[in-house]
């Protein structure tokens, strides 16, 4: 996938992130990840989904966490169809292009090939 591609994936997935974020995540599931994430319990991934930095017992978040890495499978499943990649290379794209971005200073994220880092 040559960087034009690549933008062109990313800004597919960002513009369907922002006009219908309700497809891709419930409010109540964002609300527990984002206080996750500020927990340091889950992180974002090079993939373009979320991980768990360090396991967690409770069921609401591992809920949560698989309700928005649903939805954003569905969103990447999406832009690949319409850019012609497959819908790995739309989810890294979208981590690279909006995801990275969008990381507030003391969350966790994790690089491809690398472990889990605070920022």
């Amino acid at each position: 996938m040559n960087k034009t591609d690549f933008f062109n994936v990313g800004a597919a997935v960002m513009l369907a992130l922002a006009v219908t974020p309700a497809a891709a995540m419930a409010m109540d599931s964002k609300a527990a990840v984002d206080a996750a994430k500020a927990q340091g319990v889950v992180g974002e991934q090079a993939d373009g989904f979320l991980g768990f930095v360090k396991p967690s017992s409770d069921p609401a978040i591992k809920a949560a966490v698989d309700d928005i890495n649903a939805g954003r499978a569905a969103l990447y499943r999406e832009a690949a169809a319409k850019n012609g990649v497959t819908a790995a290379a739309a989810g890294a794209s979208a981590y690279t292009t909006v995801v990275q971005s969008r990381i507030k200073a003391g969350e966790f994220f994790k690089p491809a090939g690398g472990s889990w880092t605070q920022k």
